[in-house]
């Protein structure tokens, strides 16, 4: 199996498309080319940022591998190919592994609600079939339900090649559980952008991040930062970002993150039903975080 180096600044990379809806690679070069040149420190390629339910197969390889040749193995390039259909994970991931990729994101599965032994039996089906690192995606407001710390270290010792969890949970007593009490080199990161500093003060390693997007260097300085245990520093990064991240999330995302993209000229402002762009009274404050991080210009011309 692949060893894979997952800490710091690891960003959720959206999937851009054209204004007829169709797939935008040249606009998903431009983006992964301006993660590598902000020192982001690996890359999600179809995750839920990244719009992964609304791809059929041969839009997924295509995204995953325009990911891996851009990224020319720099950084780590981890798929989402997550599914409540342990068979179609299985297919997705084979799918990203015919790519190049260095490992899977695995949201745990939904509306089935399987049973403790069911989610360590999913997760062992998909190590077996497909060998490559596993990160475990805990989002109980994706999912619908909450696998709390005793089950996601009961999978991380009983299936190795689950490597790491990207817990979204929005707990951070539930980030502590699982950093006090994981195995030896089991790998905890935020999957929340605003509770990275506090995660990282207990332990966990980075974040796999909406806000990177926008703001590659920011957001990785604050990940290298607080890995260097330079909390001062990565305390003032964090309050600088903070309105930003907390915009990304005021309509679904990646809504506002696409919008955002948009106003900075990457990418063309397209989801694919069943989202839709963000509403007019919201732009206004997205475009006000951009311009006091002089990521757009402001009216008089500077950034």
């Amino acid at each position: 199996m692949k060893k894979i180096k997952l800490e710091g600044a690891i960003t959720a990379i959206v999937t851009p498309f054209k204004k007829d809806g169709a797939l935008d690679i040249d606009a998903l070069k431009r983006l992964l080319k301006y993660q590598l040149s902000g020192g982001i420190n690996g890359i999600v390629v179809c995750g839920s940022t990244g719009e992964a339910a609304t791809l059929n197969d041969e839009e997924y390889a295509r995204a995953v591998k325009c990911a891996v040749e851009e990224i020319g193995g720099k950084i780590p390039v981890i798929a989402g190919a997550g599914s409540n259909n342990t068979q179609r994970a299985i297919e997705l991931s084979r799918i990203a592994q015919e790519q190049g990729v260095d490992g899977l994101l695995h949201v745990t599965p939904y509306y089935n609600k399987p049973t403790p032994n069911g989610l360590v039996a999913h997760f062992k089906a998909i190590a077996e079939a497909v060998p490559l690192p596993i990160i475990i995606y805990n989002v109980p407001g994706r999912t619908g339900s909450n696998v709390p710390p005793v089950m996601i270290l009961r999978i991380a010792k009983e299936v190795p090649a689950v490597v790491a969890v990207k817990e979204a949970s929005g707990s951070i007593n539930q980030i502590g559980a699982i950093i006090e009490n994981a195995p030896k080199g089991f790998v905890v990161l935020s999957g929340d952008d605003a509770l990275t500093l506090p995660a990282m003060i207990l332990g966990a390693k980075g974040c796999i991040s909406v806000v990177a997007n926008e703001s590659p260097k920011l957001f990785s300085a604050l990940c290298q930062e607080a890995l260097k245990g330079e909390w001062h520093t990565a305390r003032v990064l964090h309050f600088k970002l903070l309105r930003l991240m907390d915009v990304n999330f005021v309509e679904s995302n990646p809504i506002p993150v696409k919008a955002a993209l948009s106003m900075m000229g990457f990418i063309e402002d397209v989801l694919r039903l069943p989202l839709v762009a963000l509403e007019n009274k919201n732009r206004p404050e997205v475009e006000r975080c951009l311009k006091e991080l002089g990521l757009i210009k402001r009216k008089n011309g500077k950034n």
